[in-house]
């Protein structure tokens, strides 16, 4: 079973992009989503968060949820404003943020593949969310919101793509949030053979975002059964070379002290840690360093030497800082549940963390240095699990720039 397959792409007809792409699903609530599709009645939101048609006080996983979205696909089909195309292609798309790009492939990955791990996984799912993408999936005949994967730079792909993106784009929209977000389609027999083989010599691939979708794909291909070429099979996705990939840090807040005076945590701290005091944000700029913020300061926290195990999940420094910090002194066993800890994405910056200590909302900020995507990938490749919100990817791909019609 090959890794990729190319695939009919359902795609906005030309010149509506920008009326139609919409952020991830999972970005938003309902709320939010609401205000974003105002004035905007062609959103892909109103396929991939349709609540936003029905009534305010609708569950968002009622039944009357998923069959709207599904309404409002085979709608925007029927009138021409989504067009599938004649026979499978794969796709080149570039996302370039702040002037960084990085260019991907759009391919329906095997579902096989994922449950062999070819494709591998590096977080556990939950299955509440793991249900809303199976009804979803079922429901619409489609999956509508890519998985986001990494591979091993190639330049066999690279080149590839690089050239199928000097042409004229079907796709150029700048979104909100600035992020540029363009798409080539690549038909041509010779080039979609190369891609097939330059990905199947890489032998695997790597789930960077949208576990969940990924595993209600699985779910769902194997509900249905059926030849193992059927569309089902395979899932939405887009893949990017780890070197153009960036990871941005996820930081961590907590609401007390777990009952110590500032004074006495900082003497807690000092046992595995070197506790500088700095002027200005204390951002880590490598591996094993940390800032951290209390009492209106900042200071920079070095883990002292010998700390550092072998094993790819324990050297991670969001796990450092549990083993050594959060969990013994601040006392947060599983950060999956307790309530005291919160996360902000580094999307968000130093600053907020420095505001929700200094509004009292929270007591004390941690700011981590980036995941590496290699460190993403030992740990894949060990078959291990990364501790919750280790990474954030950013810029984000857009829903309802193709999508994946399963008849």
């Amino acid at each position: 079973m090959s890794l990729i397959r190319p695939f009919r792409g359902l795609r906005p007809a030309p010149g509506r992009a920008g009326e139609i792409i919409a952020p991830p699903y999972d970005v938003m609530n309902t709320a939010e989503a609401r205000v974003m599709v105002e004035g905007r009645p062609l959103s892909f939101l109103h396929v991939s968060r349709p609540e936003v048609d029905l009534p305010a006080d609708t569950d968002p996983y009622a039944d009357a949820v998923y069959a709207k979205g599904a309404e409002n696909l085979r709608r925007m089909i029927a009138d021409g404003v989504l067009r599938q195309d004649d026979a499978p292609c794969y796709y080149a798309y570039r996302l370039v943020m702040d002037g960084r790009a990085q260019l991907g492939l759009v391919l329906t990955a095997s579902v096989k593949a994922y449950d062999e791990n070819r494709i591998r996984r590096h977080e556990f799912t939950r299955p509440d969310k793991e249900n809303d993408r199976v009804r979803h999936i079922d429901t619409s005949n489609a999956q509508t919101g890519p998985v986001f994967l990494v591979h091993r730079a190639t330049a066999a792909l690279d080149g590839v793509l690089d050239w199928a993106s000097q042409g004229e784009p079907a796709a150029d929209v700048v979104a909100d949030g600035g992020v540029r977000h363009t798409l080539w389609v690549i038909d041509a027999a010779a080039d979609i053979a190369a891609i097939s083989a330059a990905v199947e010599a890489l032998g695997v691939l790597y789930i960077a975002d949208g576990h969940h979708r990924s595993a209600a794909a699985s779910r769902v291909a194997a509900q249905r059964g059926g030849p193992a070429d059927a569309e089902h099979w395979y899932f939405l996705a887009v893949s990017f070379p780890h070197d153009q990939v960036k990871i941005l840090d996820y930081n961590r807040l907590l609401t007390d002290l777990n009952g110590l005076d500032a004074a006495a945590f900082k003497a807690r701290v000092a046992e595995h840690f070197q506790i500088e005091p700095v002027a200005g944000e204390a951002r880590p700029v490598a591996v094993n360093t940390f800032g951290m913020y209390l009492g209106g300061q900042w200071y920079r926290l070095t883990l002292k030497p010998g700390r550092v195990p072998a094993d790819p999940v324990g050297r991670l420094d969001v796990s450092l800082l549990h083993q050594y910090l959060i969990e013994p002194i601040l006392g947060v066993s599983d950060p999956r549940r307790d309530k005291r800890i919160d996360f902000v994405g580094g999307i968000r910056g130093l600053g907020e963390l420095q505001r929700r200590v200094d509004s009292g909302e929270m007591a004390v900020a941690f700011a981590l240095y980036p995941t590496s995507l290699e460190d993403l990938m030992a740990v894949a490749d060990a078959g291990q699990v990364m501790p919750p919100k280790s990474t954030w990817f950013e810029p984000k791909l857009a829903d309802g720039m193709v999508s994946h019609l399963l008849d």
